[in-house]
């Protein structure tokens, strides 16, 4: 896959990880699993670049003795879900397209 495509949708699904509710990055890789591979170092890097964007907020909280960053969506965030989802509706399309006269389509 190409690497700035599956970049797009790695960023898409942190944020959809935490859209209905505030999470950590323990919680984001676990909620996301099922549906993607997504490491420690490659998470962090991308809320990095989510919160430098202003699609997310950050805050530390005490939890156990320790700090704990939770990441919050923001306006710009949950727009950008919006957009991947319009934009997802034409790559259909265009799968649609290039897989004509597959078997899957027959």
């Amino acid at each position: 896959m190409d690497n700035q495509l599956k970049r797009g949708l790695l960023e898409v699904c942190v944020l959809a990880a935490i859209k209905s509710e505030d999470s950590y990055g323990y919680k984001i890789i676990k909620d996301v699993k099922p549906y993607i591979e997504l490491s420690e170092s490659t998470l962090y890097t991308i809320l990095k670049r989510l919160e430098t964007l202003n699609m997310l907020t950050v805050r530390s909280e005490e939890h156990e003795g320790r700090l704990r960053k939770y990441y919050h969506i923001t306006e710009a965030g949950l727009s950008r879900i919006e957009e991947f989802k319009e934009d997802w509706k034409e790559i259909l399309m265009i799968y649609k397209f290039v897989s004509k006269g597959d078997a899957i389509y027959e």
